[in-house]
């Protein structure tokens, strides 16, 4: 079976609202990578590395960055709400696009349980006579009505949440700089003391360092999705070339600066740090109630992410349907023009969510978020592959319509190379650590699975192909 070129399923889009703009999907990727990875997941990678954990988030941000500009190249170029599904379609076959929209519909609905459940414990713990799961069970029904509603809605909403959240990141920053200056009543500058004391900047060395980088690798995963929102865009070329350029370099300044200025006023080895680095931060402020506003943020930036991936599921979900590789019934369309039967399917593994809270309340959210272990990494590798194939051609058409693409990928093929490099690099350094090779096993036993159903249903499909409706899926 030959591969279809992406512009066969640009029609997967002509049924969707087209609301979005610029800065609906600039906030939206923000409030996708921002959740549990930076405020749940910081703590766990400093007490890992230390104040190396720096270098950690570098390198991984280095990666993210030259990811994306690839992933953006293409999604300016062909914009489809499968994104690099129908990318990896075009440039490998059909098996690589079932695989990547299918791991990767996967892989955020591990996710979606993850920051359900973070929000949920936090809010339990300020109500303890509600038990965790009804709190969860009101967020999911609160964005199942939000996520149906219209996707110009959704991006408002969706808007105004990452909002908040990226004020309050700015606000700790400012109030991070002023503790660490010594600014503020009652403190003093603290200088290197906890950076390069305590052990030294790399208390574990380079070990340390490797450990922390599988810990960060994956917390700036989500930002793929503006790449999936920019087909319901107003102007979908324009907005996922703006949106890409800023969205990077603003999660990698919140990322970095966020973590140097915890290290910096924080021994590395605090318990308090660990458990809660935010909270512990603007403890140290003496300012009141700081800590309690932050934990209110650290809720709305969870939703905000919950949110978010409800939206990438259930678009992934549709395009995959579209082309043939998911139910018809996915790709059913409300007056809204909002896929209504997606975002349900992706509502109701919310609800699965809601469940395990009641089950396994202290455990689920360990659970999640070892699920999704390397699943990332596949995602990226086919990426980057993608764009190996796709960039030249891609080119030669915007040279052949006398239209420059919007965004470049810089260095290509060479960048492609490195960053193949750098993932076989994370692959083996995850080889070595039990925790790490155990998910690693896991999303290979995950990507035989799927593509094992692929398989089956290609060949489903192959012997009806005689009938008149047989390959009607694949319009």
């Amino acid at each position: 079976m030959t591969s279809q070129p992406v512009q066969d399923h640009a029609d997967d889009t002509a049924h969707l609202g087209h609301g979005l703009r610029t800065r609906h999907l600039t906030m939206m990727g923000l409030g996708s990578a921002i959740g549990a990875g930076l405020f749940l997941g910081s703590g766990v990678g400093i007490a890992t590395a230390g104040p190396a954990i720096l270098v950690s988030y570098a390198l991984a941000g280095a990666v993210v960055i030259l990811v994306m500009r690839m992933l953006a190249e293409m999604a300016s170029a062909r914009p489809a709400s499968g994104s690099f599904s129908v990318y990896a379609e075009e440039a490998l076959g059909p098996w690589a696009g079932f695989l990547l929209g299918w791991l990767y519909w996967f892989m955020l609905v591990m996710v979606l349980g993850a920051e359900i459940t973070g929000a949920a414990q936090i809010v339990s713990g300020w109500t303890p006579g509600v038990p965790q799961w009804l709190v969860a069970l009101a967020f999911v029904s609160l964005f199942a009505v939000i996520n149906l509603w219209g996707v110009r809605q959704f991006g408002e909403f969706e808007f105004w949440f990452a909002f908040i959240k990226v004020a309050a990141i700015i606000a700790f920053l400012v109030i991070g700089v002023l503790l660490a200056l010594g600014l503020l009543p009652g403190t003093d500058p603290v200088g290197t003391t906890h950076l390069l004391g305590d052990g030294g900047f790399a208390p574990n060395g380079l070990a340390g360092v490797a450990a922390g980088l599988l810990v960060v690798a994956f917390a700036f995963g989500g930002i793929e999705i503006v790449t999936i929102a920019s087909a319901e865009a107003e102007d979908p070329p324009l907005a996922v070339a703006r949106s890409t350029r800023s969205i990077v370099w603003r999660i990698l300044f919140f990322y970095l600066g966020s973590i140097a200025l915890m290290v910096l006023v924080m021994p590395w080895n605090s318990p308090a740090l660990e458990a809660g680095p935010f909270a512990a931060v603007l403890e140290l402020s003496g300012i009141p109630v700081a800590a309690s506003l932050m934990e209110v943020v650290v809720v709305l930036a969870l939703l905000s992410a919950f949110n978010a991936q409800v939206y990438g599921t259930s678009r992934m979900a549709y395009s995959l349907a579209r082309r043939g590789d998911g139910p018809a019934a996915l790709t059913r369309i409300s007056r809204t023009e909002v896929p209504w039967v997606s975002v349900l399917v992706s509502i109701f593994f919310g609800f699965v969510a809601v469940l395990l809270n009641w089950l396994l309340p202290d455990s689920l959210l360990g659970i999640l978020l070892n699920a999704v272990g390397a699943a990332l990494l596949v995602v990226w590798t086919l990426i980057v592959v993608a764009q190996l194939r796709l960039g030249p051609r891609l080119a030669a058409e915007a040279r052949a319509a006398g239209t420059p693409l919007a965004i470049r990928s810089w260095a290509h093929p060479w960048s492609n190379w490195g960053v193949l490099a750098a993932l076989a690099a994370l692959v083996l350094l995850m080889l070595t650590d039990t925790d790490a090779r155990n998910q690693l096993l896991s999303t290979c036993g995950l990507v035989v699975v799927i593509l094992l159903f692929h398989v089956v249903t290609s060949r489903a499909r192959t012997s009806s192909s005689a009938a008149p409706s047989g390959d009607a899926g694949r319009s």
